[in-house]
């Protein structure tokens, strides 16, 4: 159409110069210019979203070191909870050697008495008598056990009743026996209960009722017991014990009420909730009277005080220590778990702390009343058909609240 317009520009045509070649040149420049234009456009871009620019995504840069050694904390707890985050951390185990910083003059056996602490916590002299026994063994984890159970799970528990009691509470555990903590069928589902004890002092004022025990063990087949001294400070202790137990033991359970021996439970209502609970929400199940943004107390005279030197910081959300439920696959993690967290002298505390080293949270749940319920509400018998467990309760009223629960001709709406 067009026959005498060259392809290619005269000047190079008119040279006799290479066609090919002079093509990828201008190539080249336009390359340029668009590589020019887009850089243009994303200076434009930047600008116009401006520190005061509504919209704009601010990279930060860290003003100081990314990883900062860790500080060593001056409360024995806290620094003992140290150590173990760093023996546990496999980010740190490449050599095998612990930092300078959490050296320390620490018995080679765990269960010697640790004669630091009376140089670590500055008032540790002025602290009770059980409080200073627990700081010196509180390493220890290894006791011996003096009445065991081996086959009390020989059927696979739909639920296992772990009770906590003293070797004395023989009256306790008898009226649960024949209450909420009867072993064998409750609405087709076996139960389970074992009594978790340790060892009875004459230092603490008890009479000497081994043989007693002994007799009861034989009678009922129920009864743990372990060869340490039986405080309030060492509940801890018992429930360490009581995971390493049930990871032996019982590993089939399917779920586990803890509780102390005066509460009231439905055990009813508990197997009826429980029905409900599925193999996947299983893994993580744990529910109780949760208690949340708790710490320490301060005050010499409670009974769970805690001094600056042994401990600071904030208490995770924990389920109160007077009964809580949870799943035995649940059970077998906190047993390989609690080994990574320090021992501490308020049970239902370390609990949680266990649960937050696996990333949990125990679920809050009405049916659960370790404060009681309201005076008013004491006596009404269709309040406790809807309830789990309520502490605490008298041997009198545990019989009689029990036998409103199992009354046939009780309507509750």
């Amino acid at each position: 159409m067009f026959p005498n317009v060259p392809l290619y520009p005269v000047s190079v045509m008119q040279r006799g110069g290479n066609v090919p070649v002079a093509c990828r040149k201008v190539r080249t420049v336009h390359a340029i210019m668009t590589f020019n234009v887009l850089v243009c456009l994303l200076i434009g871009l930047l600008w116009n979203l401006g520190p005061d620019k509504p919209g704009r995504h601010v990279v930060q840069i860290p003003s100081g070191r990314f990883w900062r050694p860790q500080v060593l904390s001056t409360a024995f707890w806290n620094k003992e909870q140290q150590r173990l985050d760093f023996i546990h951390n496999p980010l740190f185990l490449s050599d095998g050697q612990l930092p300078g910083w959490l050296n320390d003059t620490r018995p080679r056996d765990p269960c010697e008495p640790d004669h630091r602490v009376l140089k670590q916590i500055s008032d540790y002299n002025s602290l009770p008598g059980r409080f200073q026994d627990f700081l010196l063994h509180m390493r220890c984890r290894t006791y011996h056990m003096l009445i065991n159970q081996p086959r009390v799970c020989d059927e696979k528990p739909f639920l296992l009743l772990a009770v906590k009691s003293l070797v004395p509470h023989f009256d306790r555990r008898q009226a649960i026996r024949e209450t909420w903590g009867r072993r064998g069928v409750f609405a087709n589902r076996t139960v389970v209960t074992v009594f978790l004890l340790g060892h009875a002092m004459s230092v603490d004022h008890f009479p000497d009722l081994l043989e007693m025990l002994v007799h009861e063990a034989d009678l009922y087949k129920d009864l743990l017991q372990w060869d340490y001294r039986d405080t309030f400070f060492n509940l801890t202790l018992k429930e360490v014990l009581f995971l390493e137990w049930f990871s032996q033991n019982c590993p089939h359970a399917k779920f586990i009420l803890k509780g102390d021996d005066d509460v009231f439970v439905n055990t009813y209502r508990i197997i009826e909730h429980l029905e409900g609970v599925s193999e996947t929400k299983a893994r993580d199940f744990f529910i109780g009277d949760v208690i949340s943004n708790a710490g320490p107390h301060r005050d010499r005279k409670l009974k769970y005080f805690i001094p600056e030197s042994v401990f600071v910081g904030q208490y995770p959300p924990y389920a109160g220590g007077g009964g809580y439920l949870y799943s035995g696959h649940l059970a077998l993690r906190l047993y390989n778990v609690c080994r990574q967290v320090a021992l501490y002298p308020i049970d239902d505390v370390y609990t949680g702390m266990c649960l937050m080293k696996l990333g949990l949270v125990p679920e809050k749940h009405d049916g659960f009343r370790t404060f009681d319920i309201d005076e008013k509400y004491r006596s009404n018998t269709c309040v406790y058909r809807r309830l789990m467990l309520v502490h605490s309760r008298t041997l009198r009223e545990i019989l009689r609240i029990w036998s409103w629960i199992v009354h046939p001709e009780l309507v509750c709406q």
